[in-house]
């Protein structure tokens, strides 16, 4: 086996699948721009959710808006639903694994908040759940999706966002996720801050 060459292919395919992103998810990616900063300075929150990687990922976008992405501004109201172990595990034990975001986005959610929604397959049971929660609490929702979009891309309102990475693949979808929130981070504090370049 050739390591260096396996590396290469690896490399290279993750940067045909980010070009191929660019071209689709460019305009939905400046659209969930413009929904999260309106939520955020009509002093809503946004709550962020997924499993296993996309889990990761919800934690990693609420510590850059609660904290900082690359620039000094005040903190950004942001929740990730996947961190309070004892809130997740009493629910899926109490009811159903299904139910650990859905419950959570009913007690949080507020009508303008909006639900950051992880899904590299777009079929997780309680991702879908929790948007469904937040439709009744009249939030909005930005949906990270690949293969297709799934169940969650038939499910998604006017209004919410689907941003879909054209993959098939679970490393590289996620590898445009993470490039994904690197972007909503990044317009964000350009629009909070009135930054131009």
């Amino acid at each position: 086996m050739d390591l260096i060459q396996r590396i290469s292919r690896q490399f290279e395919d993750s940067i045909r699948v980010k070009q191929d992103a660019l071209e689709l998810m460019a305009a939905p990616l400046a659209g969930a721009i413009e929904v999260m900063t309106a939520c955020l300075l009509g002093n809503g929150k946004i709550l962020a959710c997924g499993n296993g990687g996309s889990a990761a990922d919800a934690q990693h976008f609420a510590a850059e808006l609660l904290n900082r992405f690359e620039m000094e501004r005040p903190p950004l109201a942001a929740i990730a639903l996947t961190t309070d172990t004892s809130t997740l595990t009493s629910i899926a034990n109490d009811y159903d694994f299904a139910q650990v975001f859905s419950k959570q986005v009913a007690a949080l959610g507020q009508p303008g908040d909006v639900l950051l929604a992880i899904s590299t397959s777009g079929n997780s049971p309680n991702v879908m759940a929790a948007i469904e929660v937040a439709h009744e609490r009249e939030m909005r929702v930005v949906a990270l999706t690949g293969k297709g979009g799934g169940k969650i891309g038939e499910q998604l309102a006017d209004g919410d966002i689907h941003l879909c990475v054209p993959a098939d693949r679970t490393a590289r979808i996620q590898e445009v996720h993470l490039l994904a929130l690197h972007c909503l981070c990044d317009g964000i504090d350009c629009s909070l801050l009135g930054v131009e370049e």
